[in-house]
């Protein structure tokens, strides 16, 4: 199981709890499913609600600081991301292994949400804007993207194909796959880092973009790579199209660029899944 399958939840300034995610669903007609109410704004008179729910299942029984070494690549990201307003951050492998060791076995009771007729349904994507029906269809955005390209390269063998196309010269095995880490010049969409380091710990960071790449993506990851330093193995730019110019002024640096494919479904002319999405994904030097 991943990193990603186990949540600990923030309370304030602390991290309490570790839980399994035990299924995922997305429920049809979600206005009235506990535990969260609709909202109606009043200028513009829309009721939003939440169909998403996570079925979690208590493992250990905690509340701690933040502030703590172990906490530091979530406090890092909030900190310098999005503060407090943000609930969660994808924690790395040293939180997952230090937070298993605190507090002892969730030993209470858990109670389950109780739903009435409950209609699950699967969310689907599309590029054309007049076929998007929230929360049914949603339109492909890098979010969508980089979870994508996580859950791609979260296989070993995916993972060992694209560093070997990059000429990066890092074992596969050992890595692990986390997004959205912050740094003082802004944030990484995807950093692939070692789970366990031992005196050195190299990263490799990834820039997603939906649609064709510009000078500026180029130059971000250029950026970030100065601000890592030493320990920033190399940099890698996926697109969906490469400009000339780009692809010759990319060719020396240390920034590989990498082009994505969507095989039959690139046009997502009919709304597609994300397990349809990921089953056609390919990733291809520019």
């Amino acid at each position: 199981m991943k990193v990603g399958d186990y949540v600990s939840f923030l309370y304030g300034a602390k991290a309490r709890n570790l839980y399994v995610v035990e299924a995922k669903e997305a429920i049809m007609h979600a206005e009235s499913a506990p535990p969260w109410p609709s909202v109606t704004f009043r200028q513009s008179g829309r009721t939003y609600y939440f169909p998403f729910r996570l079925s979690l299942k208590p493992i250990r029984q905690f509340e701690e600081s933040l502030v703590r070494v172990e906490f530091s690549y979530v406090a890092e990201n909030l900190l310098l991301r999005g503060g407090y307003r943000r609930t969660h951050f994808q924690a790395d492998q040293t939180t997952l292994q230090a937070v298993s060791q605190m507090g002892g076995l969730w030993r209470g009771e858990s109670d389950g949400l109780s739903f009435a007729d409950k209609t699950v349904f699967v969310p689907k994507f599309t590029r054309s804007r007049d076929k998007v029906s929230i929360p049914e269809t949603f339109q492909f955005q890098e979010l969508i993207l980089q979870g994508l390209i996580r859950e791609y390269l979260s296989h070993e063998s995916k993972l060992a194909e694209l560093l070997e196309v990059c000429g990066l010269d890092v074992p596969a095995e050992g890595l692990e796959i986390l997004g959205e880490k912050a740094l003082p010049e802004g944030f990484v969409d995807i950093v692939i880092k070692e789970a366990a380091p031992a005196g050195i710990s190299r990263k490799i960071i990834i820039e997603v973009k939906t649609g064709s790449a510009q000078r500026k993506d180029l130059t971000q990851v250029t950026t970030y790579i100065d601000e890592i330093g030493d320990e920033c193995a190399g940099g890698i730019l996926i697109a969906r199209e490469f400009p000339k110019k780009l692809v010759e002024q990319a060719q020396n640096g240390q920034t590989k660029l990498i082009r994505y494919g969507l095989g039959e479904l690139a046009e997502m002319t009919t709304p597609v899944s994300f397990e349809q999405l990921l089953d056609n994904l390919s990733l291809v030097r520019a």
